[in-house]
């Protein structure tokens, strides 16, 4: 029996996609007009975010290459046998799928999408994310064009939201706050930070599918760290159990179609310590101040500097440990950084309408010293054209959250 290197399969029906097709047909629009712009005959999408943001299919690679090839006539997924049609039913364009039972088959099927008649000159490709084996073997496939970096064009696209996309991350901020007020629930000396985080969690997911009843339920995630657990932002949770007067760190992470949202916030255990107290309010002094300075005509990097005096003031800049925030969309801690939009001393990128980003400042004082632990709190901001809009609304300070239960 004679098995194919690759070949099409429609089983079933597509499915409602997080975006309409207007949004998609916008985005590969923009795409096109990059490769225009670039002389680029063809674009080979190999990230997750890409392949997300362009058709709305999230893969799961297990080790194997997935892919889309866009031209200016054609939009293709290449996915892995394994997934059979979902890849088709969750995407607005065609999928061809690939077979293992040859090596290379997933480079075959991208040479019978574009056909081996006209092949072409100028090929773009994401660097910061094509391997070099892939890379080597694309020359050798088509070894007389010339390939172009595409990433950082589509980093500057996916930057500016579109009004949908600022409604799903809305949404993913307002369930992130559900997960938070579950978790204050269940905090108290003994319980452990794994079944505290489960609780935020499971509360989560139940408000994504009610909201979302026709999505994909994937990884939405919290991080619930204690004690010396806080001194890492993205410190895995333990089964720790609480004691009375610990610093705590909670972290909601609701993924919504492959959009993640995060709320952060320091807590203490029924009673908080003078030298906590005092490191606990200069992050939040920083905190405020940030949010105000958030707005467009902005540079990241003029926030971060007044934000380093401020903290230098207080005293407490030697135990910062990174950037003031980041953008949000169609990433998460595991995929797709947008590195333009952070608020950094190197990103000089100026604020404008329809951006969306953090403000989550961050101290680490470490064991041994008064008020040791991490400290964070941790918004999101819709630019407008005047101002920002502050989506998270689960308090954050002193006043709020000495947790009594």
């Amino acid at each position: 029996m004679e098995r194919p290197d690759f070949f099409e399969l429609k089983n079933g029906e597509k499915v409602k996609l997080p975006f309409s097709d207007k949004e998609y047909q916008n985005r590969v629009s923009s795409l096109r007009k990059v490769m225009s712009d670039n002389d680029m005959d063809m674009v080979i999408l190999t990230s997750m975010h890409n392949v997300a943001y362009y058709t709305g299919f999230i893969y799961c690679s297990f080790g194997r290459p997935y892919g889309c090839v866009v031209t200016q006539q054609k939009i293709v997924t290449i996915s892995a046998n394994i997934d059979a049609s979902q890849p088709w039913r969750r995407s607005h364009c065609d999928n061809v799928i690939y077979t293992d039972w040859r090596r290379d088959n997933f480079l075959r099927a991208i040479v019978s999408i574009i056909g081996r008649d006209d092949p072409p000159k100028s090929i773009g490709i994401e660097n910061d994310h094509v391997t070099l084996d892939i890379k080597d073997k694309l020359n050798s496939i088509f070894s007389t064009a010339i390939f172009k970096d595409v990433s950082k064009h589509l980093m500057k696209l996916r930057m500016i939201k579109s009004d949908e996309e600022i409604e799903i991350i809305k949404n993913g901020a307002r369930i992130a706050d559900l997960g938070a007020e579950e978790i204050v629930k269940h905090i108290k000396p003994g319980q452990t930070e794994l079944e505290i985080a489960i609780a935020g969690r499971d509360r989560m997911e139940r408000e994504i599918a009610k909201t979302y009843p026709g999505a994909e339920y994937m990884d939405t995630w919290v991080w619930f760290q204690s004690g010396i657990n806080t001194d890492g932002a993205h410190n895995p949770k333990t089964n720790r159990a609480l004691q009375n007067g610990d610093i705590l760190s909670l972290n909601t992470f609701p993924m919504i179609s492959g959009y993640y949202t995060a709320l952060e916030r320091t807590l203490f255990v029924n009673e908080v310590d003078d030298a906590s107290l005092k490191a606990w309010e200069a992050n939040v002094k920083v905190h405020e101040r940030g949010l105000e300075l958030i707005k467009p005509g902005v540079k990241c990097s003029e926030i971060c500097e007044e934000l380093n005096n401020l903290f230098a003031d207080l005293g407490y800049l030697q135990y910062r440990t990174f950037g003031y925030g980041h953008s949000f969309g169609m990433l998460s801690h595991f995929y797709g950084r947008e590195a333009g939009l952070e608020l950094r001393e190197d990103i000089d990128t100026v604020l404008e309408k329809n951006m969306v980003i953090s403000m989550e400042p961050m101290i680490m004082i470490p064991e041994g010293k008064p008020g040791a632990g991490g400290y964070r709190e941790h918004d999101i901001l819709v630019i407008k054209e005047d101002g920002a809009e502050n989506i998270t609304k689960f308090p954050f300070g002193p006043s709020h959250n000495v947790i009594k239960n």
